[in-house]
């Protein structure tokens, strides 16, 4: 088993003190995007609303989360031992997964070659089930 990202809040407290310290670092990267892209100031001040800069928060948080990677065994083998209740999505008939969790809910996701995507899409998952309506 591996691990791959650093986030792994605790509490919802903390879930709220890491979405406000990334929302800096996300309202930098849409203006430098932005201005790779050569918008000028008008159309900087039309298109990168507030919700661009929150949807890049969001991104950010998601992709700085913890995630382990495993056999099904050893995801099997985790859960056993989890107490709260395991959300998987996928197929039974791979051999990997990837899985997060947050308080008394998990998350995972089956895979057999992408590990990338995988990873990926489970913290797309993550964001929305367990941390979305707390930021």
């Amino acid at each position: 088993m591996q691990t791959t990202g650093f986030l792994s809040p605790e509490s919802e407290d903390e879930v709220t003190d890491i979405a406000d310290s990334v929302g800096p670092a996300a309202q930098t990267v849409v203006r430098e995007t932005a201005k790779a892209m050569a918008f000028d100031r008008e159309e900087y001040d039309e298109r990168v609303t507030g919700d661009v800069v929150l949807t890049a928060r969001d991104a950010l948080f998601a992709s700085l989360l913890e995630v382990h990677v495993g056999t099904r065994e050893e995801f099997e083998a985790w859960a056993e031992e989890f107490d709260g209740e395991v959300v998987e999505t996928g197929s039974d008939n791979v051999d990997n997964v990837v899985w997060h969790a947050f308080g008394d809910t998990a998350v995972a996701a089956t895979f057999q070659d992408e590990e990338d995507a995988a990873v990926a899409t489970l913290r797309r998952q993550a964001f929305g089930r367990l941390y979305d309506d707390l930021v």
